[in-house]
């Protein structure tokens, strides 16, 4: 007998903010420093909680770009956590930058906008280029960095093709037309198990696309192709990579500490370690 209930979808490709057609109202974003103090204190504990460790590879390009110029970053978004791990990357590795992040129904978290946060409603273009133009202002100022997801909507994890809105291409031009330049990190983001009871965050930089007046008149389409083109083989090196358990290169931003009981495991078996060298 086959059943008339409708499966539940997991991913769907509406915009929440259209799906609910709930008014969003446009909150200003800051940088409080008691509310991005205490931001810090529990996003991190929040991953630190959930996850074994968090570790990013070429951190050190972060210092490759036109410190002139402000600073785009996107990433895959396939889950929940996306969010917590952009801002946490932006607070450990773009330190000295004020953070932007733009959040669909950020009604929900109105405090976010006391952290860099902004909302955008997508339940009309009209609404969405409100928030797209007032980003485009804000990143006039060199110590600026803005993390977005360039899908616009949380898609299966290693999904592909990879398929950005031209949202983002539009902030890109603007900004590098008014502005002078713009940096670019295009991020790949990986959640993986690697032989721990918790999964780990593997985020790899690779070196920085640098955009200036000159290049910031192409067709919005055509350059959000090629932003995508480029992006998955970010991702997909990176993949390969996990694949093939190659890892080196990553940084820890935190690790758990091994429990009681996985240390005395651990002292055993290098007990049994110890005695074979020293027969040998």
């Amino acid at each position: 007998m086959s059943s008339t209930t409708e499966t539940e979808k997991l991913y769907g490709d509406v915009p929440p903010t259209k799906l609910r057609n709930r008014k969003e109202v446009f909150r200003k974003p800051a940088n409080k420093k008691f509310w991005t103090w205490l931001a810090d204190f529990v996003l991190f504990r929040m991953l630190n909680h959930r996850f074994y460790a968090l570790r990013v590879k070429n951190r050190d390009l972060v210092h490759n770009r036109n410190k002139n110029f402000p600073v785009i970053v996107y990433a895959p978004h396939s889950n929940w956590w996306d969010g917590i791990v952009g801002y946490t990357v932006m607070r450990t590795c773009f330190t000295g930058l004020k953070t932007r992040m733009m959040i669909e129904e950020m009604n929900r978290f109105p405090l976010f906008a006391k952290i860099g946060a902004f909302p955008i409603n997508k339940k009309s273009p009209q609404e969405a280029i409100k928030s797209l133009k007032f980003i485009v202002d804000d990143l006039k100022e060199p110590n600026m960095c803005f993390w977005i997801f360039p899908q616009g909507i949380i898609k299966p994890p290693n999904h592909r093709p990879f398929e950005f809105q031209t949202g983002m291409a539009y902030v890109i031009q603007k900004v590098a037309q008014k502005y002078g330049g713009v940096n670019l990190f295009p991020l790949a983001i990986n959640y993986t198990f690697l032989r721990e009871d918790r999964p780990e965050v593997l985020v790899e930089m690779p070196e920085p696309i640098f955009i200036d007046r000159e290049h910031a008149n192409f067709d919005r389409h055509e350059f959000t192709k090629e932003l995508q083109d480029g992006f998955t083989k970010i991702c997909d090196s990176q993949f390969k990579d996990i694949s093939n358990g190659e890892i080196s290169g990553y940084e820890y931003i935190f690790k758990q500490k091994l429990p009681w009981n996985r240390q005395i495991e651990k002292k055993l078996k290098n007990i049994g370690i110890d005695k074979e060298h020293a027969q040998i």
